[in-house]
């Protein structure tokens, strides 16, 4: 299995490492790439989830090389389906060849000014030094294309590591961080979707060094944490971010649900509760971090009375704040107002102690849109009981719910509630012009298409009629 898994990849290779053994040139393959060939090899014998996919002819491939960014182009132009140099001030270009995309980096080592948060690039002719400048030992080691036979290099025992489960940076963790602070938070995603336990002098260097993390731009924050957030168990690695200090540079909303008790949930804490909802919900992106900000407006909503520890209001709060930091953090408009929804409604599920009405099964639905999906599972994971009997219960409500919608279904349409008079139609019957009244107008429609479903055009009509005339001096 071994030799049939390197083959592969030398083979998908080949027409690339032919170019620069012509030129005199040395070809490494670098990066997760060379990690997942000892995976899946049977090399390493422990289980590390999902692996590099070589069957798909989309999956990038990552090189390093001794020739400059200026040969680089040189040696793949003409032989290349497409090529890009958008990195090419960072040593990379990417090209397409044979449906594989392939980055070509010159050796490098990259250092970040004290204040910057844009690398300052050299380059070196050693692969040594240049496998010294990746962020962990799992992923400094490299397969040679430009030998006779492809040798493995691993100056720093990568693959040992890897077998042992150790996540270790090549040279000492407060080198590797200074150059990239990202490589903190990046240590979380490798310790969740890995399994990796952290090396002690790792973890003391996140503790003492975590405030560098403001160097790093929003985006590249935003977008490894998303990576988190995605693998299939985010716990380990969310659990991290709060214990080091990491997550308060970004996200301080998180290591604050620490401080908050949970009796509802019988968690020690909120944040235990919150990483547990994580761990249960399906890896959608968006839903995720639903699932993380769902319990953000308790801190702020906590109130003692005589019954208990109350949280009222913790949804409208905690869409508020899921705004805010989501928009700190860029993400997009389309994702900000999906993910706060999901905050907002995510305790609408439960106002409906009574039975679903129609009328209740029109406004959850209404409410919800296109996120009706992702609201049912954040509410059925939002509950994080170990008594069974609840458990059921819980599933059995949302069952009845589903069945109802279906129901409903089959006699109007759901997806799309509105009015049965549109507003062009409300101001031909009332006489009237653009205004505030059209609004009011159609918010009286909608209330009873809401309360009573389809009732036809023509009662419609007569209700909008009597309406405005109770409206009228």
């Amino acid at each position: 299995m071994t030799k049939n898994r390197f083959e592969k990849v030398i083979r998908i290779s080949k027409p690339l490492s032919e170019l620069f053994v012509a030129r005199r040139r040395k070809l490494y393959l670098v990066g997760g790439a060379v990690r997942d060939l000892f995976i899946e090899s049977g090399r390493v014998d422990q289980d590390y989830g999902e692996v590099a996919d070589l069957e798909s002819p989309r999956y990038d491939l990552d090189f390093t090389t001794d020739a400059s960014p200026d040969e680089i182009e040189e040696i793949v132009s003409g032989h290349a389906d497409a090529m890009w140099l958008q990195g090419k001030r960072f040593g990379t270009v990417g090209v397409e060849m044979g449906g594989y995309r392939f980055e070509i980096t010159t050796h490098r080592a990259e250092v970040y000014h004290s204040e910057s948060r844009k690398p300052r690039v050299t380059y070196s002719q050693e692969i040594g030094e240049d496998l010294s400048r990746r962020d962990f030992t799992i992923n400094a080691m490299a397969l040679s294309l430009h030998t006779e036979e492809p040798q493995m290099v691993d100056p720093f025992g990568g693959l040992e590591d890897l077998a042992k489960h150790r996540l270790v940076t090549p040279l000492s963790p407060e080198v590797s961080f200074s150059e990239d602070p990202l490589r903190m938070l990046r240590a979380a995603r490798f310790i969740a979707k890995m399994k990796l336990k952290p090396a002690p002098e790792l973890v003391a260097a996140v503790v003492a060094m975590h405030e560098r993390l403001a160097i790093v731009s929003v985006e590249r924050i935003r977008d490894e944490f998303d990576k988190l957030l995605t693998v299939e168990k985010p716990s380990a690695g969310l659990e991290f971010l709060v214990a080091t200090g990491l997550a308060g540079e970004f996200i301080p909303e998180l290591p604050a649900l620490a401080l908050e008790q949970d009796p509802i949930h019988r968690h020690k804490d909120v944040l235990a509760h919150t990483i547990a909802v994580v761990d249960k919900t399906s890896t959608d992106r968006v839903l995720r971090l639903a699932a993380l900000f769902h319990d953000v407006g308790k801190p702020k909503t906590k109130q003692i009375t005589p019954e208990g520890v109350t949280f009222h209001h913790h949804d409208v709060v905690g869409a508020k704040l899921t705004r805010e930091r989501m928009r700190a953090l860029k993400y997009s408009v389309q994702d900000i107002s999906d993910v706060s929804d999901l905050v907002y409604l995510h305790l609408r599920f439960h106002t409906y102690q009574a039975g679903w009405t129609d009328s209740a099964v029109r406004r959850y639905v209404r409410d919800a849109g296109p996120l009706l999906d992702k609201l049912n599972e954040l509410t059925l994971c939002d509950s994080t009981t170990r008594n069974q009997s609840k458990v059921l219960a819980l599933q059995q409500r949302m069952e009845e719910l589903n069945a109802r919608i279906a129901q409903l279904r089959e006699k109007e349409e759901l997806s799309a509630i509105r009015p049965e008079i549109n507003g062009d139609e409300v101001m031909k019957l009332l006489g009237i012009s653009p205004s505030r009244a059209v609004g009011e107008a159609l918010d009286f429609l909608m209330e009873i298409r809401l309360e009573e479903g389809l009732i036809g055009k023509g009662e419609a009509t007569e209700r909008l009629l009597e309406w405005w005339r109770s409206k009228r001096p």
